[in-house]
């Protein structure tokens, strides 16, 4: 029973995790490419919250239980799909950091230029389009690490 409980909060935690991730990119970029400054300070907003609400939670839960049902399994850290998916999810952790502190940099410049009734500046646009980038690999690592845990088999 333990097994199925820590596993489900696994699971659950692995679909929030990388389904926070998909739905903040989808609407940052709709709320860009709407070019309406309020719905961008919104969106901007509330990406850093649900992060702080969904995705830190489910980050730090996903590798927690996993390592449990590691042990819980009887397995080592010498799996290949496991040591891979480790690996993996490190990549995508790695690529979401700067992603986060590029976020909070664009709330504040959106709140400030709406604020002040002005356009974003160049530097917002350059923190979305960087914001982006680190989202392809932050996003294909998770998918890639999903696989792995669902097929049991690594990638090399």
């Amino acid at each position: 029973m333990l097994i199925a409980v820590v596993k489900l909060v696994h699971v659950l935690a692995a679909v929030l995790f990388l389904g926070t991730g998909l739905g903040s990119a989808y609407y940052k970029l709709r709320a860009a490419r709407s070019g309406q400054l309020a719905v961008i300070a919104w969106c901007d907003a509330e990406v850093v919250r649900a992060d702080w609400v969904f995705t830190v939670p489910a980050g730090l839960l996903v590798p927690a239980t996993g390592l449990w049902l590691v042990e819980l399994y009887g397995m080592t850290l010498a799996v290949p799909w496991v040591w891979q998916g480790l690996l993996g999810y490190t990549v995508a952790g790695l690529t979401w950091l700067p992603a986060a502190a590029l976020q909070l940099r664009m709330r504040a410049a959106s709140a400030v230029a709406l604020r002040d009734g002005a356009p974003l500046g160049p530097a917002w646009h350059r923190a979305q389009r960087i914001w982006m980038l680190l989202g392809v690999p932050s996003f294909a690592a998770t998918l890639a690490v999903v696989w792995m845990m669902v097929s049991k088999r690594a990638l090399w």
